[in-house]
């Protein structure tokens, strides 16, 4: 993300993102499907590896293989990426005297360098890239274990196809958002309003999908299909306003430590996310008739 901020001019910040965001997105669909039709190559693929090769004595082999090539080529890639921010020694011919400034008009005027710990604006962006990140994940965690429970308990009694159809159908939109629209969105609304709207939709959204148990056959894949799409919209139209936001909070110099360390927590929260969520789920799949907070 910062190296994004830095190669795009102001106005393809927004742009910018939504493609990290989306080659993002791929990965996460392409890996686990890439990782699963390698797995054990000799009892899916008999007719091109043998048993008794390496690949059958080790049937995760071939993926791990695959994976580490892949990353071979980010490496090798990287030698050719220009440094955003490259640094260059003065020569000694080069250097020209000149009138100094006052002390206090040089304080003034020069930008003052405060830790990102003290920088507030970047504080509060990450807070809200954490939480949102939380909610994002337990979303995602229980959307498919809730379509396929069944009715009795609140569920959609779905096949893992049908869910599967639902899931792409999600992340076909979102690459159309991101890579069409989403600019446009920001260019009229902005980071801050659009996060902001994107948040309050999405809570409406998800509202929404237990009042679905009462639906059947078209409605009901009108329904889920329709409320799907809109949530992976919303969502990353927040994601990405909030990263914006966090990107413009802080130096240049200071944009890939704030990054990393954004990262890191929300990768924590994105953690705990799972557990919690998958605690309540259960929880209230037990509860269903309890006179304090039904499932």
């Amino acid at each position: 993300q910062a190296y994004a901020i830095e190669v795009c001019q102001a106005e393809h910040h927004a742009l910018g993102l939504s493609v990290v965001n989306t080659a993002w997105g791929f990965g996460l669909v392409i890996g686990p499907a890439l990782g699963g039709y390698l797995a054990q190559p000799a009892e899916k693929y008999p007719q091109i590896f043998s048993k008794e090769s390496v690949f059958g004595r080790f049937p995760y082999f071939l993926p791990c293989v695959a994976v580490s090539l892949l990353a071979a080529i980010v490496l090798i890639s990287c030698i050719w990426m220009p440094e955003t921010i490259h640094k260059h020694k003065s020569p000694e011919k080069d250097i020209q005297k000149v009138k100094a400034l006052p002390s206090e008009q040089s304080y003034l005027d020069s930008p003052r360098k405060k830790s990102l710990l003290q920088n507030w604006p970047w504080m509060s962006t990450m807070v809200s890239y954490c939480f949102f990140g939380l909610h994002d994940t337990a979303y995602s965690e229980i959307l498919s274990l809730w379509a396929v429970s069944d009715r009795k308990y609140g569920g959609l009694s779905f096949s893992s196809e049908d869910i599967g159809g639902v899931l792409a159908v999600a992340g076909a939109s979102l690459l159309v958002y991101q890579l069409i629209i989403y600019h446009w969105v920001h260019k009229f609304l902005g980071p801050v309003i659009s996060s902001r709207v994107a948040s309050a939709l999405s809570i409406l959204i998800v509202s929404t999908y237990p009042f679905m148990t009462y639906l059947s056959g078209a409605k009901l894949s009108f329904a889920l299909y329709s409320a799907a799409m809109m949530r992976s919209v919303v969502a990353i139209t927040a994601s990405t306003g909030i990263s914006l936001l966090q990107n413009h909070a802080v130096r240049q110099d200071q944009r890939g430590t704030a990054n990393g360390i954004s990262t890191t927590a929300m990768s924590f929260f994105k953690a705990i996310a799972p557990i919690g969520a998958g605690y309540l789920f259960s929880w209230a799949q037990k509860h269903q008739d309890s006179t304090f907070f039904p499932g």
